[in-house]
């Protein structure tokens, strides 16, 4: 039933933000040389690699020029790029990743293979299930670009902020009902429509 609502979900919201997709691609491609999205490889159920598709807010390049990591105030940022993630519509083209099957709506965050090869044999369980697009962690740290300061991003996402989200995700994985994640989709938003107005 999760893969079915997964799908029919994707495939209807794909269709409703459409005149935004195009908007926001006009936006990203009018804004900086490069290609309008950014695939990005993460590790989905099982450990198996995929790639994350989002709107490229960052230079060309910026993955090979600084930290795995974006914190506030990147220079890296394009302008348009800002108001993408600020937004959060930056992950709106993951709904192709959940019609491809390498995602769900609701679920941990996906991970780059850098940060899972830290887990250890107990928080590897979070890769039994299907990444989200939200879920419990996305909504904790919609401020984590913030949370993740100017100083060492790696060192304080390492330390601080990856073992609070992987015991939220561990949690996730134990205890999720289809009921929970519909209250999780509501929530999600909600919280966005909330920054968009603000």
């Amino acid at each position: 039933m999760k893969r079915a609502f997964d799908v029919a979900v994707a495939a209807v919201g794909i269709v409703v933000v459409s005149p935004l997709l195009l908007a926001a691609a006009v936006a990203v491609k009018a804004s900086s040389p490069g290609p309008v999205f950014y695939r990005g490889v993460r590790v989905g159920r099982n450990g198996e690699i995929f790639h994350i598709y989002k709107f490229r807010t960052m230079r060309v390049g910026a993955d090979t020029q600084g930290p795995p990591l974006t914190s506030a105030g990147d220079p890296r940022v394009t302008g348009i790029g800002r108001l993408l993630r600020r937004t959060k519509f930056d992950e709106t083209p993951q709904l192709l990743n959940v019609l491809r099957g390498e995602m769900s709506l609701v679920g941990p965050r996906p991970e780059h293979p850098d940060f899972v090869e830290r887990y250890s044999p107990e928080q590897r369980q979070v890769l039994t299930v299907r990444p989200g697009i939200t879920g419990p962690t996305a909504l904790a740290f919609l401020d984590e670009e913030q949370m993740l300061g100017d100083g060492d991003p790696v060192g304080t996402y390492v330390s601080s902020i990856m073992p609070r989200k992987l015991a939220m995700d561990l949690e996730y994985v134990r205890t999720a009902t289809f009921a929970g994640d519909v209250k999780l989709l509501v929530q999600t938003v909600a919280r966005v429509l909330r920054i968009r107005r603000g």
